[in-house]
């Protein structure tokens, strides 16, 4: 069945004649289309898919299975003439704008109803395909922290450790990076989203490392902490205690399990272990964007599910001192999980 296929099964439970996307993320994963102005229609009979002049040629290769539409100069009016019925949109990422002309456009009885998550719901469980992607995307990275460990940190400025990382996957066969690599070294590692500053990385500190690749449009996403030196014992308490809490957390993904109650566990063992945690949700799902469903967070609903991926990522972050954080990527399998991060999770000394 393909995903076109797949997304009518959906329309059908939420009572939608059709369904418009434009968000570009959904629309390639719905068409295989990779260019920068796209859009489908999908109904119970028909797949349409628009774009301008310049993607006709790359559409026809990239988008077999869609009857194409070259678009006018107003996409929109385009979009809204192939819509009918009770007409599902993508709330979450149409603006209030163009839902106006949307709404101005669409023919005599047409409703337009909110749809979003729909597509999102489908991207969340992964195909043979797209698990091949990651991993693909997951072996470059775990090379990235290789090269770390044998080129060192202590001395070396964040920015140009973050800079080689960038260099490394690319060269490695990475399209891109997933997303800005963090390197935060020392106090600056407290702060979970730390960005990488022109200054040396002492020896005898942690350094948090958060990097991921994408590959054939799929991303991965790995953090390591890693020491340039001996540590005092406060420093290796919490790295023991985010270590425990991150390994009993990886053990218990798996299908069935309740998203918000992983969260729970995790940060439970943290805390209890070190007095301190995590302010951040324990993971998310990693797909074409680097941050998608599933959420495991306080706030998450559902469980998981065989073809999730996700993330899973405690941590200590202690203003002034350090910060701690170890990320795995999990794929759910229909009897367990599937660790695709290989770099091992015991605290490295890369210098000292």
């Amino acid at each position: 069945m393909s995903r076109a296929d797949r997304l009518v099964a959906l329309l059908e439970e939420r009572e939608l004649d059709c369904l418009l996307v434009t968000q570009l993320v959904n629309v390639r994963y719905l068409t295989g289309f990779t260019g920068t102005n796209g859009a489908c229609v999908v109904t119970r009979d028909a797949r349409l898919f628009l774009t301008d002049f310049r993607y006709v040629q790359q559409a026809k290769q990239q988008v077999p299975e869609f009857e194409h539409l070259e678009a006018s100069r107003e996409l929109l009016g385009d979009l809204a003439a192939q819509l009918g019925g009770r007409a599902g949109f993508d709330d979450a990422h149409v603006s209030v704008r163009a839902h106006r002309l949307l709404s101005e456009k669409v023919g005599e009885g047409v409703e337009l109803v909110p749809g979003a998550g729909v597509v999102e719901g489908l991207r969340a469980v992964k195909d043979d395909e797209e698990l091949r992607a990651i991993r693909a995307a997951v072996e470059v990275a775990d090379a990235a922290y290789q090269e770390l460990r044998a080129a060192g940190l202590a001395g070396r400025t964040e920015r140009e450790v973050a800079r080689s990382i960038v260099r490394f996957l690319e060269d490695r066969g990475a399209d891109e990076v997933s997303f800005p690599p963090i390197v935060a070294a020392g106090a600056h590692g407290a702060l979970p989203h730390a960005a990488p500053r022109d200054v040396p990385i002492p020896r005898g500190t942690l350094v948090v490392v958060d990097l991921g690749a994408r590959v054939d449009g799929y991303c991965s996403d790995c953090t390591r902490t890693l020491a340039t030196g001996s540590l005092e014992d406060r420093p290796l308490e919490a790295y023991e205690a985010v270590r425990r809490a991150q390994q009993a957390a990886v053990d218990d993904v798996r299908a069935g399990a309740v998203c918000r109650d992983l969260d729970a566990m995790a940060r439970e063992m943290v805390e209890s272990s070190f007095g301190t945690g995590f302010e951040h949700g324990l993971g998310h799902g990693v797909g074409l964007e680097v941050h998608e469903g599933p959420r495991l967070a306080a706030t998450a609903e559902g469980s998981l599910e065989p073809g999730n991926v996700v993330t899973v990522e405690p941590g200590v972050y202690v203003p002034g001192e350090f910060g701690i954080r170890i990320e795995d990527l999990v794929a759910v399998t229909g009897d367990g999980r599937d660790v695709l991060t290989g770099f091992p999770k015991e605290l490295v000394t890369v210098d000292g």
